[in-house]
């Protein structure tokens, strides 16, 4: 039985990935896809093929001989993408430790090295396989040489088979009779310049007939059409330089070992640890269990007997640091999991609820162990605390803050990602157990696996704490952690537990009213239109607006004409029709967002308890779901209508307090400028000291429309605003844009230092830093996108200013909080947004509450300028507001 040997085409395979996927970073920001896109394909085809022998070659970075001579002629070539470029070396890293041999030779391309290697395996009597994207390979193609191309068509990739007659039957040539098809036709993807003109439908019939492109131009006089013979005339030079360049070298002086190129295990442990650092989860478990693959499950118990589990609470009472983790889901407790060290191992115990191990028996047993002052870690404290009334103390660690901390571009922050990062170990994540089972239904059909899954969690709490608290020291966050995030998390749980009250029949009222003023739009739409039509289809819209009624601005897309709010924005000023089906979309949404969906959260005491999510933005701001309370509407009258349906209960009052421009002032302490720290302190107007200063004017001569320019440059500069932005928001022109940015930077010329600083240290270092330390990676800066790089600058500029703002109000979040509590009061801050805090208010605590507010909010940090708040109270947040 013949051996069999494949050859990989490195670079072209590749390639082909990197373009074929979409961008895959891992945890350090390394791209990924091209490396996970090679591995997909080499998997496949090393089960497939099964050879005994398996080479990858690549082109060295020094220009062969061929790429020279195509560069005498063309003059330069594309570089290749930074993002595609970075993984190469990594990509030769994880083959060399999978102990795949690497072939590459100064002076011959990857696909010289494979036509030769393979030439001389079929004479050693193999059959031979060789993979790569480059049809040039088709020549190299015999009874026992396959070459096999990938293909991706409707998003599904195939591998096309060519020995010798497969090309003859796709082509109509031999193999050898490639290059001369190349020679004629070209090839852009291979730098081949061919005849210009000269199509492959051209260049086959001359080949048949002529048989190479030294016989077709001997009769030349005879070759039809014209365009070909004049190409032949003209350019015959092209047609032999493009032949060399097509021919693949089949002697290159290599040397070649193929005992070291037999294929062993390849699933080896370094190979393994690369694996886990490039987040492929996908391929760990093609990895035997050699001591890599975790163990953990062999520690795993599930209990069910009462005794025993009194048993393991009191042994755990004992121990200085537990793993503790509640899983519920939609406020039921589905399952508890405990994990203690026991000598050099980690026990861990999952408890489901069922016979005398009742919810509220896990409760109360969850309770004591965290009110032991022992260090308790969990991946989400807050969700324990939904079910537990437990103040903050020290020793409780929530390991998914301090991984978001970490790294906060990742979506997500589970029990696995962590278990592979800090602790590197692979863990089965939920999905792997549970499939796409929720909890809930985990409980009900998959009980030991749900098992499994609560276990995962709490080992991987308790492993991953020091670890985790090593990592935020090591990059100066820990106190960050300490002192600011986890306090937060316990103030955060006593806002979600408090809820808002709303008035649910006002609520139903605003609807109706939205619904009354939709119908009439609607009914205008369709009259000044001719005909109706569903005003929410896009392309029905489109053909309305752009070819019945022949509105100027029409951009055609392949699902049709664009109708997207900045379009349609542009004609509203000249069409009412426009400017009703803006109107339209506004109160539908707010219709279907708010008046209908707000309802469904209401609970039966009348209030929504909306989530405050702490690992979310990169940037460190709170954000609000199910419901989102912090995007209720407030630029338009009707969407500041729907704050009146928000009321305090009896007895009480809203009071409302937001930073006054923080950002601004912000900006002005950390730049250091004099003149924007001047200004702040003489407390004037700082949009109308700005207009006066950039457009050289007196202050008291600064008109309303000057003071709202300058009030756009100010707030745009701190979100590193563009030339092209600034004159599309003030609708001037570029140059007008860029007169004004350089007026803004000559009045506080410190400003602009900084904002360069901060983008180079983001070049340098990877990341910028809030005033508090919070880090924010900026990954895009070493994109070879234009478009991606000017968004990393932006980020690098913003970041700061917007993550310190955020910090800012989070520390007087924890103090208001703590103040209302430590001073007994029966008030409470129930709802965060951005700059804005709402406290429901005692009527008789108003004035004491007031002063709290004024004295945190104030003193939260200490800057170069005051910190200023406006202050309201109202029956409504519509009035307080």
């Amino acid at each position: 039985m013949r051996e069999k040997i494949l050859l990989i085409d490195g670079h072209s395979i590749l390639n082909r990935a990197f373009y074929g996927l979409p961008d895959l970073t891992n945890a350090e920001g390394l791209h990924t896809n091209a490396i996970y896109g090679f591995l997909n394909i080499l998997f496949k085809m090393v089960e497939e093929e099964k050879p005994d022998y398996l080479t990858v070659a690549f082109d060295l970075a020094a220009p062969t001989f061929r790429h020279k001579m195509y560069d005498a002629y063309k003059g330069t070539r594309k570089p290749m993408p930074h993002e595609l470029r970075q993984q190469v070396p990594v990509m030769k890293d994880v083959l060399t430790a999978m102990g795949i041999p690497l072939l590459s030779k100064e002076g011959y391309e990857a696909d010289d090295l494979l036509g030769t290697i393979a030439k001389r395996s079929e004479a050693k009597g193999m059959d031979v396989t060789v993979l790569s994207g480059d049809r040039d390979l088709l020549q190299l193609a015999t009874d026992h040489i396959c070459i096999r191309i990938p293909k991706t068509k409707g998003g599904k990739t195939t591998i096309e088979d060519y020995f010798a007659k497969d090309v003859e039957e796709a082509y109509q040539l031999t193999p050898l009779q490639i290059i001369e098809l190349k020679a004629l036709m070209g090839d852009t993807a291979d730098n081949i310049p061919g005849l210009p003109g000269v199509g492959e439908k051209t260049a086959t019939k001359l080949l048949l007939e002529y048989g190479s492109v030294e016989n077709a131009h001997a009769h030349v006089e005879d070759i039809k059409p014209n365009k070909a013979k004049n190409a032949f005339l003209e350019h015959y030079d092209l047609a032999i330089l493009s032949k060399e360049l097509a021919t693949i070298c089949i002697d290159s002086p290599i040397e070649y070992d193929w005992e070291a190129a037999r294929i062993h295990d390849l699933y080896t442990p370094d190979a393994y640890e690369f694996f886990k650092e490039l987040e492929f989860k996908n391929f760990l478990s093609r990895f035997e269990e050699t001591g890599n693959i975790s163990k953990a499950e062999e520690y795993f118990k599930l209990l069910t007997d009462f005794t025993k589990t009194e048993e393991i609470f009191t042994l755990a009472k004992e121990k200085e640091e537990v793993g503790l983790e509640l899983l519920e889901e939609k406020n039921q407790l589905l399952g508890l999991g405990l994990a203690y060290r026991e000598g050099n191992n980690i026990e861990v115990h999952a408890i489901l609820p069922q016979g005398f191990l009742t919810e509220d028996y896990l409760l109360d047993k969850a309770k004591m162990l965290c009110e032991q002052g022992k260090a308790v870690a969990s991946l989400n404290i807050k969700a324990m605390l939904r079910h537990l009334d437990i103040t903050h103390h020290t020793a409780m660690f929530d390991a998914q803050i301090a991984a978001y901390l970490l790294n906060p571009l990742k979506s997500e922050y589970t029990y696995d990602d962590i278990a592979r990062e800090y602790l590197g170990e692979m863990l089965p994540a939920k999905e792997d157990l549970l499939g796409k089972l929720s909890y809930a239904k985990a409980a009900l059909e998959k009980e030991e696996e749900l098992a499994k899954s609560i276990c995962y969690m709490a080992y991987t709490a308790l492993k991953a704490r020091q670890p985790l608290l090593d990592a935020l020291e090591a990059v100066d966050m820990k106190k960050l952690y300490t002192d600011m995030e986890m306090p937060l998390l316990f103030t955060l749980s006593d806002m979600e537990k408090e809820g808002i009250r709303v008035n649910a029949e006002e609520l139903k009222e605003y609807g109706e009213m939205l619904q009354v003023r939709i119908t009439e739009l609607e009914k205008n739409i369709w009259q000044q239109a001719g005909e109706e039509f569903n005003i929410n289809s896009p392309k029905q819209l489109g053909v309305i607006l752009f070819e019945k009624l022949q509105m100027p601005g029409g951009k055609k897309t392949k699902t049709g004409y664009s109708t997207a709010a900045d379009v349609l924005e542009k004609l509203s000023g000249d069409y009412t029709l426009v400017a009703d089906i803006l109107e339209y979309r506004q109160l539908t949404k707010l219709k279907s967002t708010y008046a209908d969906g707000l309802a469904g959260y209401i609970d039966k005491g009348g209030r929504i308890h909306s989530t405050f999510n702490q690992t979310i933005t990169a940037t460190g701001r709170i954000s609000s779901t199910e419901p989102n309370l912090q995007n209720i509407p407030v630029r338009t009258k009707l969407g500041r209508l729907l704050r009146k349906v928000f009321i305090p209960k009896e007895g009480y009052v809203f009071l409302d307090a937001d930073y006054s421009q923080i950002e601004l002032r912000v900006l002005a302490h950390m730049s250091g400028d004099e003149k924007l720290i001047q200004a702040y302190r003489e407390a004037q107007d700082i949009h109308r000291i700005t207009a006066s200063q950039v457009f050289h004017i007196p202050f008291e001569e600064v008109t309303e429309l000057q003071r709202r320019n300058a009030k756009a440059v100010n707030f745009g500069i701190v979100y590193g605003i563009s030339s092209f932005g600034l004159s599309q928001d003030l609708s001037i022109t570029r140059k007008e844009a860029e007169q004004y940015i350089k007026n803004y930077f000559e009045t506080y010329p410190k400003i602009k230092g900084f904002l360069d600083g901060l983008v180079q240290h983001a070049k340098e270092n990877g990341y910028v830093s809030t005033m508090f330390g919070r880090r924010r990676p900026v990954p895009e800066l070493k994109s070879s996108n234009f478009m991606q790089r000017s968004f990393g600058e932006r980020v690098a500029m913003n970041s700061p200013i917007q993550g310190t703002a955020a910090d800012i109000i989070k520390l007087a979040m924890i103090q208001v909080s703590h103040r209302l509590k430590e001073e007994n009061l029966k008030s409470r801050l129930i709802l965060q947004i951005h700059d804005e805090l709402l406290i429901e208010t005692a009527e008789d605590e108003i004035e004491q509450v007031s002063a709290i507010l004024e004295q945190e909010m104030k003193g939260a940090a200490d800057l170069s300028v005051s910190l200023e708040i406006d202050m309201h109270t109202g029956k409504s947040w519509y009035e307080a507001k």
